[in-house]
Order: structure tokens, then sequence, then C-alpha cells
């Protein structure tokens, strides 16, 4: 396994300032502290060339997952392994082989220009100059930042931003790739075109990748794992599809009259509601295929418009929760 975490916890302890009506004053003398479980015996592996989506709400643990695995931040407890290395034991030779991208924080220098912090990353990873200019034209055309290179990095869009944080991170070619948010605040066209750079140096170049995001149009674009974290335990840990047959069986089919029409059952649906012209039709797919409800809806009503959604990713992860709460 290129990455093996085995009963992985960490704590933080946090102040806590005295209730009450002189609760600041208080504070100033006696100050409570409260211990928050972070990580709770986090374990699973991944595979060389593999792309994961890590996911789960704020809080739950995902970013100190990350910060372990980059060597960031020492565990309390449990073992880390990546590529045969401790991560904080062995911090040097771990960096120089992975690349760490943090969707809030820049690792480009503010004032420079963009093309003098990839310079001065050449220098810090000591990459070969031929490797360097190699890799630096292969990224450059790829992401399409050519004409940013002179700019510094404060005069830049965020989109612009983050494919050059992207190029940054793997100039010196790492054989791991950790993203937490990478597409936080972009526009639709600069999130189409960073997935597609993300799959593409998966599959050419074998770069394992894991990807912790709010956005889950990322994870059904690129994962077909995902790891969903909540409360610092790790509640599930597979395929996106199994994970959607799991938690929403159900399927939708919104369709849209010419006109009102009084409502009918169909046999093999779980519920069928009516609002105005628009029907809603619930229905597991296992049970009664997609095919032979429109077929009954197509003969039967007079259609405007049909469309057949899945239950959105969001309340799927909701409904985890939900149920891991009770």
């Amino acid at each position: 396994m290129q990455i093996e975490l085995k009963e992985i916890c960490k704590n933080y302890k946090v102040s806590q300032r005295p209730e009450g009506r002189f609760g600041m004053l208080k504070g100033a003398f006696v100050r409570n502290t409260k211990t928050i479980k972070a990580l709770d015996n986090i374990t699973f592996n991944i595979r060389q060339g593999e792309l994961v989506g890590y996911i789960g709400p704020n809080g739950a643990g995902k970013s100190t997952t990350v910060k372990i695995m980059s060597g960031i931040l020492t565990p309390d407890s449990g073992s880390c392994t990546i590529m045969n290395r401790i991560p904080y034991k062995e911090r040097k030779s771990h960096v120089s082989e992975i690349g760490v991208v943090f969707g809030q924080r820049s690792q480009l220098w503010w004032d420079v220009p963009v093309n003098d912090s990839f310079d001065l990353l050449k220098d810090i990873y000591d990459i070969p100059t031929i490797r360097y200019k190699k890799r630096f034209d292969e990224l450059i055309e790829a992401l399409s930042i050519s004409d940013l290179l002179k700019t510094p990095v404060r005069q830049l869009s965020l989109g612009q931003r983050m494919r050059c944080e992207i190029a940054s991170a793997l100039l010196h070619s790492p054989k791991i790739l950790f993203l937490d948010e990478p597409t936080i605040g972009l526009d639709a066209v600069s999130k189409l075109a960073l997935r597609d750079f993300l799959k593409n140096e998966n599959h050419k170049n074998g770069v394992t990748m894991i990807l912790t995001t709010h956005d889950m149009d990322d994870i059904e674009s690129l994962c077909s794992r995902v790891m969903v974290i909540g409360h610092g335990n790790l509640l599930y840990d597979g395929n996106l599809d199994m994970l959607k047959q799991q938690y929403a069986p159900l399927c939708n089919i919104k369709a849209s009259l010419d006109k009102k029409t009084e409502k009918f059952h169909i046999e093999g649906t779980e519920d069928i509601k009516v609002v105005g012209n628009t029907w809603n039709v619930l229905y597991d797919p296992s049970k009664i295929p997609t095919h032979s409800i429109v077929e009954i809806l197509t003969k039967k009503l007079p259609l405007k418009d049909i469309v057949i959604e899945q239950q959105d990713i969001d309340e799927i992860i909701a409904q985890m929760y939900k149920e891991m709460s009770l």
C-alpha cells in the first residue's frame, strides 16, 4: 500500500470562557479547557494511482487527516506510513515526493511574478534543469497559464491563482497529491477545466490523489472511491455508487405537463406528488425499471418535459449523519 493509516487519533485542547455575567473577567484568571477529538481511530489504505474523495462537513477531521499525511501534524496515537516513510519523522524526504494544494492558502510568493515563484520552487526542491524545463512546459500548456507567468500572484483572480497553485504543486513530479478544497470559489468553467486536468494527470502519470471538498460535483466527476468522515470517525469507505444505493436508493422522475391532470397510481412506485402541472414520481430502480415508468407517463399524461433525478449527494451525506447520531 502507498498510504496506510492505522488507528490514528488526534485531539485538540481549546479554551473555554467561564459562563455568567463576569465570565470575561473570570477568564482572565481561570481558564477552562475542553478536549476536542478531531480524529478517532481512523484506519484506511490507499493504493498507488487511486483518486479518492475524502468528504465530510466542516470540523469532521478532513484537513487534520491531510496535515498528518503531509507531515505537518503528528498524531497522538496510531501509525501513518506513506511510501514506507513516517511523514512527521522524515519530513524532508517525504515532502520531496508529495504535492499539497490548500484552496484557502497559497504556496506562491504573494508579491512576485508567478514565474519567479516557480524558479524558487525549482531551487527548493533541487529539480535538475532539464527535468524542470520539460515539466514546466507540460504544466504551462495543460493549465493554460503562459499569459500569467509575469503577473504578481496578488493580481491574479482566484481561478487563475488556483491553476498556478496546481502547477507549483506538481513541478517536482510528486507521486502523491493532496488536494484540500482545490475548487473553492471557482466559476463553473474553471472547475471543469481543473477537473479535466486532474483526471488526465492521474491517468497519464499515475499520481495518487486524495481530494477533500464540499463540492459534490468534484467527487462525482473525479472519484469512484469515497471515504466519509464525521465527528472524527470514518463512516464509510467504498464505491460512490454503493454509497448512493445504501443511503439513497430512490430516484425521482419530474414530469411537467401541458395541463392539470388527475393523479393516478403507478404500480411499483414509492410515492407520487402532484403540485400544479408538475408530477414527482419517487421509485426504486432496482424494483421497477426507469423506462417502464417513462413509458406509462408518456402514454397517459400530456407531457411537456421530463427529467430523471437522483438524490443529491449532499442529501445522502446529511442522511448518513442523521442515522449515525441516532
